[in-house]
């Protein structure tokens, strides 16, 4: 018997138990629809706030296939995956996979899966604010809370002091009426003429004279 033969043969083989079941192309877990054609371990972890090790933990507890396409499971089988995302300290989930431990209402380990995680995130942002705890300060003035640095990182905001050149002018341009002269370009020579001041010493340039009229000849009165 050849080694294909034996893996086809039997109830228990994998061909013939997927095709027992139904085959759906979408499939809807905890409010996300995933595509049936990914691998189980992968279309469980695309949940907000399951990730590939929690998906395994789940796969492994409720002995699901994690190889097997995500299409060909039951509807039991899909509420008992939600229900591991929701509680997973009553299948025997280790509580260091739980992403809220000792829960500040209920002091409970908690796991946050979908919106859940947005609204309680919010939640204790406004409580920190509230309390005018140092964290809530910054979280106010929208700055870094977690002690990341602040020097070259974590600014918001248009730059300061700085302004923005135009293009360059070739020494002696003219710019354009209504232009600002570009940032490092040379100043334009000015346009209009300037008088030479008189070197000192020297004598004062005489103003210039109107020229006299020649005096007219008086007349000769005839005489008798």
């Amino acid at each position: 018997m050849s080694a294909l033969a034996w893996f086809l043969s039997g109830e228990k083989g994998i061909f013939a138990h997927l095709s027992s079941q139904e085959y759906r192309h979408i499939v809807r877990i905890a409010g996300k629809d995933v595509p049936g054609a990914k691998k189980m371990i992968i279309g469980v972890g695309q949940v907000r706030g399951i990730g590939y090790n929690f998906a395994k933990a789940i796969l492994d507890v409720l002995k699901i296939d994690q190889n097997s396409n995500i299409g060909f499971l039951t509807d039991s089988q899909v509420e008992s995956i939600e229900k591991a995302m929701r509680n997973p300290s009553s299948f025997h989930i280790p509580p260091w996979f739980l992403n809220r431990r000792k829960d500040i209402d209920s002091g409970k380990d908690l796991h946050l899966i979908t919106s859940d995680i947005e609204f309680n995130v919010r939640n204790d942002i406004e409580r920190e604010k509230n309390t005018n705890s140092w964290r809530g300060f910054r979280h106010t003035y929208g700055l870094k809370v977690r002690g990341q640095r602040t020097r070259t990182t974590g600014r918001k905001g248009g730059a300061v002091g700085v302004r923005k050149g135009g293009k360059i002018l070739p020494p002696g341009a003219i710019p354009a009426e209504g232009a600002a002269p570009a940032e490092g370009a040379a100043a334009p020579a000015p346009t209009a003429t300037t008088t030479a001041t008189p070197a000192k010493g020297s004598a004062a340039p005489s103003k210039e004279t109107k020229p006299a009229s020649p005096a007219k000849p008086a007349e000769k009165k005839p005489t008798k």
